[in-house]
């Protein structure tokens, strides 16, 4: 399972351009792993926390929307592709690639990062929509609403 996780990892770095240095982050071969865990770099820094609070409005709108959810050519209900986003954020915030809503969503929410299949929403009474589009619409509504 840790080589899984390992070339997961190593596929979301190299797709979203990450530097070898980070990508190393994902550790050693299980064959070669230090007994000791390895410490994050002191250069990781957690994002603002009004981006965090951004990026967690979205996430919830969307498991609260109705909407369906379409990765990698299969629709997903509202809760499974929230869970999915939250796990994607977790992974970036992490390494401090999620630092704005924007790059969220570049980065996490409108494309498989195995794939690169761009995912798609369909809400009742509504056109479907790639997923891009649909949050930047409610990034809109989001900061319209706090200021």
């Amino acid at each position: 399972m840790r080589f899984r996780t390992a070339a997961v990892c190593l596929a979301l770095c190299a797709w979203l351009g990450v530097t070898e240095e980070v990508s190393a982050q994902a550790g050693p071969p299980a064959s070669t792993a230090p007994s000791a865990p390895a410490s994050r770099p002191a250069t990781v820094a957690e994002p603002a926390s009004l981006a965090r609070r951004e990026i967690t409005a979205l996430i919830a709108a969307l498991g609260a929307s109705g909407c369906e959810f379409q990765r990698n050519g299969r629709w997903y209900d509202a809760a499974t592709a929230r869970a999915h986003l939250q796990r994607k954020y977790e992974y970036l915030r992490k390494r401090d690639l999620a630092p704005t809503a924007e790059l969220f969503i570049e980065r996490a929410a409108s494309r498989s990062s195995m794939s690169g299949k761009p995912y798609r929403v369909r809400c009742p009474g509504r056109a479907e929509q790639p997923s891009a589009d649909w949050f930047l619409q409610r990034l809109r509504a989001v900061r319209a609403r706090s200021g």
